[in-house]
């Protein structure tokens, strides 16, 4: 039998780091494996520790880094491989962000 890793949905707020909550900078701070959008700011990025994997899964109109089914599986797949998988979105994950269907996982 295996283990499987946690994946935890954490919305970026506004962008400022002294608006992320706690526990958001806790996981953050502890995340083997974070998986961010476009709408992260830098400073925010900048508190994810050196040693975490991270992965860049932006979106624009246009331009679609990955399509919403694969990043759902890169989500499955890291929770395979690590224990703590951050699921970084700009804003409020809820809040037009797609929340829901990642959740849904």
């Amino acid at each position: 039998m295996y283990r499987v890793g946690k994946v935890y949905l954490v919305g970026s707020g506004p962008g400022a780091v002294d608006l992320l909550t706690m526990k958001a900078y806790q996981l953050l701070q502890s995340a083997d494996v974070v998986v961010y959008d476009r709408l992260v700011s830098p400073e925010i990025m900048n508190l994810v520790p050196l040693k975490c994997v991270k992965h860049y899964v932006g979106k624009q109109e246009s331009e679609h880094t990955l399509p919403q089914n694969e990043i759902n599986q890169l989500l499955v797949d890291c929770a395979f491989k690590f224990q703590k998988v951050v699921r970084l979105k700009g804003g409020d994950p809820f809040v037009f962000g797609r929340g829901g269907e990642e959740v849904e996982l």
